[in-house]
């Protein structure tokens, strides 16, 4: 007997009608599909390089940067004008001289507007993941009214190790002289931890170097799943680890300017840590390591955390395509979950009242896939309206 005969036998013999025919391909016309949380709109696609970072100024200046990870990228750091990228703060400074790495942008990981307005842009100094060499990695700060480079902070070879990769940065300039800035070192080649800077005489530290906390987990204890799939990569000792086996990288930090937050990119964990004990230079690492919290499992994955004035924190979620915050009670809850939000990267909080994303299919990447680039043009940057304000610690 026919099977689409079979059921309607059986649906009369139980007592039960079939009111809908059975696609017989598999799918049934009534299952629903993946129901999306929120409402996300689009501000820029981008049809070239893959963008990582995103900020916005407090007159709405849409800042983006693109890493040189093996797109052309003809320049690191762009303004969104009309929705498309321009060079900024011009192509010359987007123009690097192999004969001076600190002359010029080298390959940019992340931009972010401080609280006091100004750009700083984080320049890893190591396109295509290569080892750095002095004057490559650097923190550089623009003014947005002169649109003019106003500071170029360089760091020592022992701070910024030649496995080191400048992955993001937070900022409170209620902190020393004139503030201090917290950046992840991610590298997947050596030792991962929190750069510490002083931003009135330059100086800048290493704090939590190579600490659990800061290192991603084995696959013994988290096993990505992105789009369906287990995230994995292989290694060149012939060993497998989680997705991209990067550190430290998100980081965000508390309303009141306390608490530094960041995350492994290969973990689910939350971990925070005193900003006054990471910025005393004359504390020993022992106790530094004694103010770590750890706050717990998020339930996914994160590229980039976020935090507001309200007391929550924001993780990216790209094992689920989706944003989430945690409330200050401790509870997470859903911002927002698209089928678009591919690989959510870096987001901002920005004065009018939105949190922007850049979705960049990082995990799409031909390095995770045999050599096959999956990753199908455009990315893009949305928002999301919410009901939190920046944190603006100054």
């Amino acid at each position: 007997m026919p099977i689409k005969s079979l059921l309607m036998s059986m649906a009369c013999r139980s007592g039960f009608s079939l009111k809908r025919e059975y696609d017989m391909t598999g799918t049934h016309p009534e299952f629903a599909g993946d129901e999306p949380h929120g409402t996300m709109e689009t501000v820029a696609r981008f049809d070239g390089p893959m963008p990582t970072g995103v900020t916005v100024s407090r007159k709405g200046r849409i800042f983006v940067n693109f890493p040189k990870w093996g797109d052309d990228v003809q320049f690191t750091v762009a303004e969104l004008k009309e929705g498309n990228p321009v060079p900024y703060p011009d192509q010359a400074f987007n123009t690097s001289d192999p004969q001076d790495p600190a002359a010029a942008l080298l390959s940019v990981q992340s931009v972010v507007v401080d609280p006091a307005d100004r750009l700083w842009i984080l320049d890893t100094g190591s396109p295509l993941f290569q080892p750095t060499q002095y004057g490559g990695p650097k923190l550089v700060c623009v003014d947005l009214v002169t649109d003019q480079v106003v500071g170029k902070i360089l760091f020592p070879q022992d701070v910024a190790l030649p496995t080191t990769y400048l992955n993001d940065v937070r900022f409170n300039l209620q902190m020393g002289k004139e503030g201090m800035a917290f950046i992840t070192d991610s590298s997947d080649k050596g030792p991962n931890g929190i750069i510490v800077v002083d931003l009135a005489n330059g100086k800048s530290w290493r704090r939590l170097h190579d600490h659990p906390s800061t290192k991603t987990e084995s696959l013994s204890s988290f096993m990505p799943i992105v789009e369906g799939r287990p995230f994995l990569q292989s290694q060149p000792d012939g060993s497998v680890m989680p997705g991209p086996a990067m550190g430290a990288d998100g980081i965000a930090i508390s309303a009141d300017g306390t608490r530094l937050y960041y995350c492994a990119l290969g973990s689910r964990r939350l971990y925070s840590v005193s900003t006054q004990a990471l910025a005393d230079a004359s504390l020993g690492d022992h106790d530094v390591i004694a103010t770590i919290v750890d706050e717990g499992d998020k339930g996914c994955g994160s590229d980039g955390l976020e935090s507001d004035a309200e007391g929550r924190i924001y993780a990216t979620d790209y094992e689920h395509n989706a944003v989430l915050r945690r409330k200050a009670n401790g509870e997470w809850e859903p911002v927002i979950h698209d089928a678009q939000l591919l690989w959510p990267d870096t987001m901002s909080i920005a004065s009018d009242g939105y949190l922007y994303v850049t979705a960049n299919q990082l995990h799409r990447q031909a390095s995770y896939h045999g050599g096959q680039d999956l990753r199908r043009k455009p990315y893009a940057l949305f928002r999301t309206r919410i009901d939190g304000t920046p944190v603006l610690l100054r």
